[in-house]
């Protein structure tokens, strides 16, 4: 007995950003690997770091006006880390450590595209 042949052609699976994302998150835990992800979603491991590279550069986005952007964060316990980034003018200010070891530190309000261009070109333009 043979068994039956689909009649009509083969289809990707559609995921829809939002369901990128979620893959994204979870592949960006602490403890996730990212073989593992990929298995349980039946997709291949390039197509997770292609996402996250999207998710990077702001491309996958639920929204035009607010794209999505992840950053790689570590919170450092202790005074030092905690303590209020104060300027002669009470804005509020925003400092960020980089990989390379410089510190940032840009007002509260600026938005984090800017943020990013400048975190960019401080570690060398590493992407």
């Amino acid at each position: 007995m043979m068994e039956a042949q689909p009649t009509g052609p083969l289809r990707r699976r559609q995921w829809s950003a939002i369901e990128k994302l979620q893959i994204v998150k979870q592949s960006l835990a602490a403890d996730a690997n990212v073989a593992e992800v990929a298995r349980r979603y039946n997709v291949s491991t390039g197509l997770i770091y292609s996402w996250r590279k999207q998710a990077k550069t702001g491309a996958l986005s639920t929204t035009r006006a607010n794209p999505s952007r992840f950053a790689l964060v570590a919170v450092a316990s202790g005074s030092s880390a905690t303590r209020a980034v104060e300027s002669g003018d009470d804005r509020s200010m925003v400092e960020v450590v980089l990989r390379n070891g410089r510190i940032l530190r840009v007002p509260e309000r600026a938005g984090p595209g800017r943020a990013a261009s400048l975190a960019d070109a401080l570690e060398g333009g590493r992407s």
